[in-house]
């Protein structure tokens, strides 16, 4: 039976309750809501524009030659990731408007790309936002025998060599995805009894990865093998491309806010009992990063600010610049940590030496 995890309360329970009401404080006195805004319609325009238009263009045979359409193919990649990470996570989380509708159909959208909007719920919300970077719990972190991202997990002698490889293997996740982990995800969530916590039986949500599946494969490549003059094969192969482009981002933003070397990957003591409250543990297992790249903000929807929307995933991105004044602030008051990195190669070069010391030492004490 799986261990349950509860966080210690009694650990200084006034910094998460002076913090909320500064950041409450922010929006009433600004006399603004914690949704999307104009801002946030124009980009959820743009996002989907980059992933459907080079489609329609792929479609209608714009152009003849294999280099000008695999450059359709990979703006449809990078589309892909606008689309998850500044349209669905902000949906999916409740957080891109206050009709609960919007937010349902929108958060679809990983549907529509290839994913699933149930499994993702549950991996995301319920284990990796409450559970974060616990080995055993959070699965963001559990990715097999190939990958060592904490040192509670077992290492193997292929792991001094992660460092190497992880780059490519980053790039599978979302085609992974679209083949076959979602059902595994499903089947596993059942014996977990989880799928319960999205409104739904099992029943029903294998029929609608199904049928969303089949939709999906239907329209990205049944269409372009018929309607488009490239060559059958070619077709297969630009896909994958626009699937790596898309993993390979989606993966790297998440190793910059988690698996770092200032991160902590703390366990439950034999009761399942953690050393700090749950605020207090997202401080210490995540990490900003680039927070004056705005192009990159922009287009990570928010997510360099990672640190705040762990705290505050109930608010939409387009309000964590600002807000991130006031956790720093909050954070420093009470003498409890801020991790940043200030480019986002920094933190990817943490990530790598991180990587490097798993593969080589059993604990961070020898590390």
């Amino acid at each position: 039976m799986e261990q349950r995890i509860t966080f210690n309360t009694k650990d200084r329970p006034e910094f998460i309750k002076e913090l909320r009401s500064r950041v409450n404080s922010y929006f009433k006195e600004n006399n603004i809501t914690k949704y999307a805004n104009a801002n946030m319609v124009i980009k959820t325009i743009f996002m989907l524009s980059l992933y459907f238009v080079p489609f329609v263009l792929i479609l209608t045979n714009i152009s003849d030659n294999p280099w000008v359409v695999l450059g359709l193919w990979i703006v449809m990649g990078l589309g892909m990731a606008g689309i998850g990470l500044s349209i669905m996570h902000d949906a999916n989380h409740g957080a891109y408007s206050k009709n609960h509708k919007v937010n349902q159909y929108l958060g679809y959208l990983i549907n529509l790309v290839g994913g699933s909007a149930i499994n993702w719920k549950i991996q995301h919300n319920v284990l990796h936002h409450s559970f974060t970077n616990i080995d055993g719990h959070d699965e963001d972190i559990d990715t097999g025998n190939l990958m060592r991202f904490s040192f509670h997990q077992k290492r193997y002698k292929i792991h001094r060599l992660q460092q190497f490889y992880a780059w490519f293997l980053y790039g599978l996740l979302t085609i992974s995805w679209s083949i076959k982990k979602d059902f595994i995800q499903l089947e596993r969530y059942k014996e977990k009894d989880l799928i319960k916590t999205q409104g739904t039986t099992y029943s029903k949500a294998l029929t609608r990865l199904i049928f969303s599946k089949l939709f999906y494969a239907a329209y990205i490549l049944g269409l372009p093998i018929l309607l488009s003059s490239q060559a059958w094969w070619l077709t297969l192969i630009f896909y994958f491309i626009m699937h790596f482009v898309c993993s390979f981002t989606l993966s790297t933003i998440f190793q910059a806010a988690h698996v770092v070397s200032e991160t902590s990957f703390p366990q439950p003591d034999e009761t399942g009992m953690m050393d700090n409250n749950w605020a207090i543990h997202q401080l210490n297992t995540t990490s900003n990063f680039a927070k004056y790249n705005r192009p990159l903000s922009w287009f990570v929807g928010g997510l360099n600010f990672q640190i705040e929307h762990h705290l505050f995933p109930n608010i939409c991105h387009v309000h964590y610049r600002n807000i991130s004044k006031i956790v720093k602030k909050t954070a420093q008051d009470f003498n409890l940590p801020y991790y940043n990195h200030s480019t986002f190669f920094g933190a990817l070069m943490s990530h790598a030496q991180f990587l490097t010391k798993l593969g080589k030492y059993d604990t961070p004490a020898v590390a």
